[in-house]
């Protein structure tokens, strides 16, 4: 009998072996199967995460370059400002030196005048009268008079001074700085 429950023994360790190998197996298996489930959604979930990391820094990326871009642009547009002030402001006290200069206020004013044949003003500062009289004294059209407001330069008044013409620094130098804004641009670019 002891033989016999021997074998049942071995039977019964057997059997509880097999179970507890099978149990074993049930669960390794059902942790494999989570584990590779939880494998596949973390992959998932880092390649979401990728896929969103390089979209975002592809906006940053974008939004730089346009920024960058804008920044160029609105440099560009300030020293271009900066530059035209500073040609009109060297231009003005060119002109205004020019200007300043008797004989050359005499040429320009004989040159402004020079064929109008209705009667016209020649209004000028205070220091150009005399030497705008004489200089235009042969044409009895052209009457020369005082213009407080004037610092230099003159202006030209036909048509009861409806119409006038400005020869005055800041005149001057406005159109010259007009004239060359193109060029200056283009140096610029």
């Amino acid at each position: 009998m002891s033989e016999d429950l021997q074998g049942l023994l071995e039977k019964i360790n057997r059997d509880g072996v097999e179970k507890a190998n099978a149990a074993a197996e049930k669960i390794i298996a059902e942790a494999k199967a989570k584990a590779a489930e939880i494998t596949r959604a973390a992959n998932e979930e880092a390649a979401k995460a990728k896929a969103d990391a390089d979209k975002a820094a592809k906006d940053y990326a974008s939004r730089a370059a346009e920024t960058v871009k804008q920044a160029a642009r609105d440099t560009i547009l300030k020293v271009e400002a900066a530059t035209t002030a500073m040609l009109e402001n060297l231009l003005g006290k060119n002109v205004e030196k020019a200007l300043a200069d008797e004989k050359t206020v005499r040429e320009l004013a004989a040159e402004a005048v020079k064929g109008l044949v209705a009667p016209a003003e020649v209004a000028a500062p205070a220091k150009l009268v005399a030497a705008l009289k004489a200089q235009l004294a042969s044409q009895t059209n052209i009457k020369v008079v005082l213009d407080e407001s004037l610092d230099a330069g003159f202006a030209v008044k036909i048509d009861s001074g409806r119409v006038e013409h400005a020869f005055t620094p800041e005149v001057i130098a406005a159109e010259l700085a007009k004239r060359l804004r193109p060029d200056l641009a283009a140096l610029l670019k």
